[in-house]
């Protein structure tokens, strides 16, 4: 890895411990221009790797814990009528901030998770007929319970689909189960996490990301993978070309975290899984596809053609 990621990676594993790739893939998604979704159980490390990596790069940090009776205009913001002015005033609401965390995000109505669509799509908002821009970067982190938990609604596809990756972080190892239990809490050491990139060096670092080299060939087994996805019948929903182009951002990001200038199959294949597993749908059911699926996707499509 680069020398800036590993000193931020580093860093965030001092605080969500033995999560290791699960971090790189937060930032890969981060230096994609994308928007991450953590999907787990409660109690997880959801929130606190959101924290953690605001925190690391010294960036604007903004919570919104998603409820049933959350309202748009709680998420965008609000016109108040100012008297001594005489006219409406817009109050922006927490969107307006460089990373958004929405937690429990599918606890919220459909209609207030969809506030989020035109943020994540084109980094502005608008309200009362005005648009407004966002301060960039702009990356939200949502995280999600599982659908068979009580009063969640499912995440409509049109959001899922906004979202880069999906990640998953699962129970911790036994070792770093034990470092858990007999250091510091994960608030104590988020307190005294430095910020270790400027605003300027991580925006340099997303356009290294936009820059990097993709052969051909790379682009050709890209396009053969996208393909097997419409194509299987045990596939319902295959990848979209939004999904394809960010497969293309992820796989660039993370060569550019590798200190590399070009992709090559394994980058692709490192982030697929996160890329397209929130995406594609078992063909017996619609619903989102498994593990099993991912990996015969990547198996079955060779490198070279």
């Amino acid at each position: 890895m680069s020398k800036q990621v590993s000193r931020v990676v580093r860093s965030i594993g001092q605080v969500l411990v033995g999560k290791e790739d699960k971090v790189r893939l937060a930032l890969c998604c981060l230096l994609a221009r994308g928007h991450l979704l953590i999907e787990d159980l409660p109690g997880m490390g959801k929130t606190t790797l959101a924290h953690a990596l605001a925190q690391a790069l010294g960036l604007e940090f903004q919570r919104i814990q998603f409820t049933s009776d959350l309202l748009p205009a709680d998420i965008i913001g609000v016109s108040i009528f100012e008297r001594d002015e005489s006219r409406f005033v817009f109050h922006p609401g927490p969107i307006f901030t460089q990373v958004l965390l929405a937690d429990e995000i599918n606890r919220a109505t459909p209609k207030t998770q969809s506030a989020l669509l035109e943020a994540m799509a084109e980094q502005q908002i608008t309200a009362d007929g005005e648009s407004r821009r966002l301060e960039s970067p702009f990356f939200v982190i949502a995280t999600q319970n599982p659908e068979h938990q009580g009063g969640t609604f499912p995440l409509p596809e049109s959001q899922m689909d906004r979202f880069t990756m999906r990640i998953q972080l699962g129970y911790p190892d036994p070792t770093a189960e034990r470092e858990m239990l007999t250091g510091l809490s994960g608030q104590e050491k988020l307190e005294q996490m430095k910020s270790l990139l400027s605003q300027d060096e991580l925006l340099d670092l997303q356009q290294q990301a936009q820059a990097v080299k993709v052969s051909e060939s790379l682009l050709d087994y890209l396009q053969r993978l996208v393909a097997f996805t419409r194509q299987d019948d045990d596939i319902g929903v295959g990848l979209s070309p939004r999904a394809v182009l960010a497969l293309l951002h992820a796989a660039r990001s993370w060569a550019v975290m590798e200190g590399r200038d070009y992709v090559i199959p394994e980058d692709v294949q490192h982030v697929f899984p996160a890329v397209g597993g929130h995406r594609l749908r078992d063909g017996a059911n619609l619903l989102p596809a498994d593990g099993a699926i991912v990996h015969r996707v990547m198996s079955a499509v060779d490198v070279l053609a």
